[in-house]
């Protein structure tokens, strides 16, 4: 592509003249460098851009677009690089018209893998070929294309949108982080509907957000970016993320002020699931909690707006199950073992809370704290943990680049300030196998913290280690059926 075609909506700062360039490919990352394509510098938190341009050259980069003069004769420089990138991104990929496919994109602190899970699977089964971007990766039906983020950079953004639309697929559900909006990410991506989950005091810190303000208002850009915005009116900061939308609005939630409310639920003892009404209606799930209710009504008002039915809405959210969300891995006479993603001390708390409700003779929980995060959540996990269950595992998630014993201590100072009981095992599998072992008839074991990942990061190595295999492998050892 001609370079003055990919510019075009661009402001350059600086005089330059090399209007005859063809562009083949765009790149951020020096690593990943093909010929003739265009350089971008991106300036980081930890890393700079700009440090890498000469090397981009040196591989055959034919232009370099940067803040600030770097002294190369095909020097592009514009304000701001992020959002540059995501301009020329979709002008390359030809993604400037969405209209050959419908773009949902779906904000809040949790939620929003299960709310993406649940509208594809009632996409999909009404014939809507529907593909998602999010925490599990890039999922084009049976293809799952792994990405470094929730919401990727933008130009693999719109490379996985020109993917969606080439591969004929007539929806795409897209996790909108609020990283991912702050950083522009998603500046050139229109979206048909856009969802809000919820929003708690999380991602604040000094590599995220400097605060809740800040927070809240990156959440908020997607409904200044959506034709029709579909948000939780329950949540305590619905009022702060649509004050200054410019999409219409439709609520949903159990209040009265919810347009789309659901009126009853109540738990089904047998299948670990629940049963609820909107508008008279009923609709089953399959996995617990309360708030995978709400993750329900996100899903019934985007497919209703689409078009989808009630009675086909209904019979795939029955069916639904989401991989490391709620997932029940084994359940007998005796017990249940459930793996979930909460990583932190809200999610935690929601579904030990949800799993109680079913009322277990002791619920257990094994978990542990990532590494290289703040230290208070891991403190606050093991408060959560001592308060909400019966009997706490302590042990390893992804330590990264700190101590596994020095987390646990974190955790443990949590725990003590309550009267809960727990055993420390440092070893995840280890502590797996002993959950196993050392259960009591009518127990509900709660596996969490790794939910869908299949891998342990330590010292920047990722190493697989899937928790549905450990538990088979364990079940057996042990000869459980």
């Amino acid at each position: 592509m001609n370079i003055r075609e990919l510019l075009k909506d661009t402001k350059v700062l600086n005089n330059f003249h090399h209007w005859d360039i063809n562009i083949k490919d765009i790149s951020y990352d020096s690593r990943h460098i093909s010929k003739d394509c265009l350089f971008v510098c991106l300036s980081g938190k930890k890393i700079d851009g700009h440090r890498f341009a000469k090397e981009a050259i040196d591989k055959g980069a034919c232009a370099i677009l940067c803040e600030k003069d770097i002294g190369f004769e095909n020097q592009i420089i514009v304000e701001n690089s992020r959002a540059t990138l995501s301009k020329v991104s979709s002008i390359f990929f030809g993604n400037e018209s969405n209209e050959e496919i419908i773009l949902i994109g779906i904000t809040g602190t949790k939620g929003k893998t299960t709310s993406a899970c649940f509208i594809s699977k009632v996409l999909n089964d009404y014939g809507i070929k529907t593909c998602q971007i999010g925490t599990m990766g890039a999922v084009f039906g049976y293809e799952v294309i792994n990405t470094l983020n929730t919401t990727p950079e933008s130009y693999e953004i719109h490379k996985l949108i020109r993917k969606a639309k080439d591969e004929n697929f007539k929806a795409l559900v897209i996790e909108a982080s609020s990283i991912g909006l702050k950083e522009h990410r998603l500046d050139d991506v229109f979206f048909d509907y856009g969802i809000f989950t919820n929003l708690s005091n999380d991602h604040i810190s000094k590599d995220e957000h400097k605060d809740i303000e800040d927070y809240m208002r990156s959440k908020s850009l997607l409904f200044q970016k959506c034709k029709f915005g579909i948000l939780n009116c329950d949540d305590d900061k619905f009022n702060d993320i649509i004050k200054n939308h410019t999409c219409e609005i439709l609520t949903y939630g159990f209040g009265d002020k919810a347009q789309i409310k659901c009126s009853t639920f109540k738990l089904l003892d047998d299948s670990l699931g629940s049963e609820f009404y909107v508008d008279d209606k009923e609709y089953k799930l399959s996995i617990p909690g309360r708030f995978n209710i709400y993750n329900a009504l996100s899903c019934i008002c985007v497919c209703e707006k689409i078009g989808v039915s009630y009675e086909n809405i209904s019979k795939s959210l029955e069916k639904c199950s989401v991989k490391g969300r709620s997932e029940i891995v084994f359940k007998n006479d005796d017990f249940m073992i459930v793996i979930d993603y909460a990583h932190n001390e809200d999610s935690l708390k929601n579904i030990l809370i949800s799993l109680r409700k079913y009322n277990p003779k002791r619920l257990v929980v094994l978990f542990g704290a990532g590494g290289n995060r703040p230290k208070l959540r891991r403190y606050s996990m093991g408060r959560v943990a001592g308060e909400f269950a019966d009997f706490s595992i302590l042990t390893a998630d992804n330590s990264r680049f700190e101590d596994v014993d020095d987390i646990i201590e974190g955790i443990k100072k949590g725990i003590l300030e309550t009267k809960g009981k727990f055993t420390v095992i440092p070893n995840r599998k280890e502590a797996i196998f002993y959950s196993i072992k050392e259960h009591e008839k009518g127990d509900i074991v709660l596996l969490a913290g790794k939910g869908h990942e299949t891998y342990q990061e330590v010292k920047g190595i990722k190493h697989h280690f899937d928790e549905r295999e450990i538990v088979c492998e364990c079940l057996q050892k042990l000869g459980v059926t």
